[in-house]
């Protein structure tokens, strides 16, 4: 039985993931694939990628793209979701801040100086035509928790996280959400630590097969809203949104794609160059 160690966040996008490991699908193949939850989101996975702690990454996009170009020994073989990620803006429930104008030049919190919540924060900001130099900083809160008590204490003045993870928060008053920011691009691929694809790349290629193959009948599931409302305590109602706005994907991501996004994170000055197609994605 060969071990093979993936990580992703503890959201409703990998419930396929839980679904097939429940159902012993990898087993059946020789793979004891053991999941990991990165609570700390992006820049906590790629640590765990670099320092060999996890073999594949369920991981966003911009955050995977970045920390390749900056040497993470990693490669994109698919896209996850295909779909945008909707990136809620919140502030504390108590907070005088009511529109995103009002968040110009304070302080967002972030998971990690890499991770998601700290690259969208320069999209949102390049979208309303703010200062990149001058009206973003930022405070390290490491997870949802940290988020929670940064902006409760007065830590940090907002935080952007995907807005239905958040939604139970904005329910019991703890956050109120001002706007969403989605993001311009597919929002999970699947990363490999590129050693470890080169010398297990059949065991990669049997772990995406079975995963695709629930995927692409995800939302056909009986009561799978039903089954997802419950696991991560979210409204009936705000599940099926989620369902309706969100396409899993079976495919590679495209070199138009990939180009987009370099193109935006190169002219945030988040990456200092743009890499050939064939550095970021490998066909398997």
């Amino acid at each position: 039985m060969k071990t093979v160690k993936i990580g992703g966040v503890p959201e409703h996008f990998n419930l396929a993931w839980y679904l097939t490991l429940k159902n012993g699908e990898y087993k059946d193949e020789g793979i004891n694939l053991r999941w990991k939850d990165y609570f700390g989101g992006t820049g906590q996975m790629c640590t765990a990628l670099r320092d060999g702690e996890i073999d594949l990454a369920v991981i966003l996009t911009e955050g995977i793209v970045k920390d390749i170009i900056d040497g993470n020994p990693s490669t994109i073989v698919q896209t996850f979701v295909a779909s945008p990620l909707i990136w809620g803006i919140h502030v504390a429930e108590h907070s005088n801040y009511k529109t995103i104008e009002d968040l110009k030049g304070t302080k967002a919190a972030i998971s990690r100086y890499g991770s998601g919540s700290h690259l969208m924060a320069y999209i949102n900001a390049q979208n309303n035509n703010w200062d990149l130099d001058k009206d973003l900083n930022f405070e390290v809160i490491k997870n949802l928790d940290g988020a929670v008590e940064g902006l409760t204490n007065e830590k940090a003045d907002y935080f952007m996280w995907e807005k239905f993870t958040t939604k139970p928060l904005v329910d019991d008053g703890t956050f109120r959400r001002v706007a969403n920011c989605p993001s311009p691009w597919p929002c999970f691929v699947i990363a490999v630590r590129t050693e470890f694809l080169e010398n297990n790349k059949e065991d990669v290629q049997t772990i995406l097969n079975i995963i695709n193959n629930t995927t692409k009948e995800f939302k056909d599931i009986p009561s799978i809203d039903k089954s997802i409302a419950n696991r991560y305590d979210q409204k009936l109602e705000d599940v099926q949104e989620w369902l309706s706005l969100t396409e899993w994907s079976q495919e590679v991501m495209d070199e138009k794609t990939v180009a987009n996004v370099q193109e935006k994170l190169f002219d945030l000055e988040i990456i200092p160059e743009k890499w050939e197609y064939n550095k970021l994605i490998t066909k398997i």
